[in-house]
């Protein structure tokens, strides 16, 4: 007599759903071999990612606990450079600088990226040379400018002073003056920065409703309030991106002070990033400027988380008053 199949219970049948089964079949092969050559072709890429960004941020960390001078052997010194910041009178007056320097540059290359941006979103005759004249000096690298208005404000020979002198102004010291340097590498700056705040607004401009605008229009809203009740809140996503990358390029200034100042005259246009430079390449004290560079990368997460949770509290806002 035949023997019979063995009953499967309830157990085994849930034992069999629950074991996870090996794909298998044509499909499977070409997904995986398509997997393989994807991963051959990407691969030369992550290892640079890695070779220039992960291992060089966690080199620089561990070299911020200790005392390293590029030559003889490293120290742990645990938080030291750390405390040693804390106390450097140095390394304050680049934070206060770096800090003038950015409450000066944001609100202003915003403000002015916004008003021109108004200004050449209507139909003005050669509006195309306008924007392309705004968005110009955008392109030229700070080492350029820098060089540029070196020549042009020289306290002896530039063309600045020539220009007050016919003027019946006294000569300027403009950047080796210390009451008037940074000002001036501000000024340098809006009149490269503003252009890009100008090109990403007027894109933006795009998506403001032209019936929205037109049917304000009617209900008698003049100019103030269109653009403080429709064009301002449709432009608010893109003015907190332009807020944070303007706050993180101001929080990194380097090229220019390097070519036109060098930090001085007296400190009063060293900031934070040619401060790092300067301890770590000049007088050779490669931990304490990786400390004093983790301090600002602490200092642009918190910029950047502020104005994310800024930024959902407002969509969170906005969601709630038109639900």
């Amino acid at each position: 007599m035949p023997s019979l199949p063995t009953p499967i219970t309830i157990a085994d049948r849930a034992k069999e759903r629950s074991t996870p089964r090996r794909p298998t079949g044509p499909w499977y092969s070409q997904r995986r071999q398509e997997a393989t050559t994807a991963w051959a072709f990407i691969s030369p890429a992550v290892l640079i990612i890695i070779g220039l960004s992960v291992v060089p941020v966690v080199w620089s960390l561990l070299l911020s606990f200790q005392a390293d001078d590029l030559v003889t052997p490293s120290v742990w010194v645990g938080l030291d450079n750390y405390r040693a910041l804390a106390e450097d009178p140095n390394f304050g007056q680049a934070v206060r600088n770096t800090l003038l320097y950015t409450a000066m540059y944001v609100p202003l290359s915003i403000g002015l990226g916004l008003g021109l941006a108004l200004a050449l979103n209507r139909p003005v005759k050669l509006v195309g040379l306008y924007r392309t004249l705004i968005f110009v000096p955008f392109v030229i690298s700070p080492t350029a400018q820098g060089t540029l208005f070196s020549f042009i404000l020289d306290p002896e020979f530039g063309a600045a002073n020539s220009v007050l002198h016919s003027l019946g102004v006294s000569p300027q010291g403009f950047l080796t003056d210390p009451a008037q340097a940074l000002l001036v590498l501000v000024g340098i700056t809006l009149w490269s920065g503003t252009g890009f705040c100008v090109v990403v607004y007027l894109a933006a401009l795009q998506d403001v409703s032209p019936s929205l605008i037109e049917a304000a229009r009617l209900d008698g809203a003049g100019r103030v309030r269109l653009l403080r009740h429709i064009t301002l809140p449709t432009l608010a996503p893109v003015s907190v991106f332009l807020v944070l990358w303007q706050t993180i390029n101001a929080l990194q200034v380097f090229d220019l002070v390097y070519v036109t100042t060098k930090g001085g005259p007296l400190g009063a246009t060293t900031v934070i990033v040619y401060f790092i430079w300067e301890q770590a390449f000049k007088n050779f004290s490669a931990g304490y400027g990786a400390a004093a560079a983790y301090v600002l990368a602490l200092a642009l997460l918190v910029v950047g988380v502020g104005l994310r949770v800024v930024r959902g509290r407002e969509r969170r806002r906005l969601e709630g008053a038109t639900s």
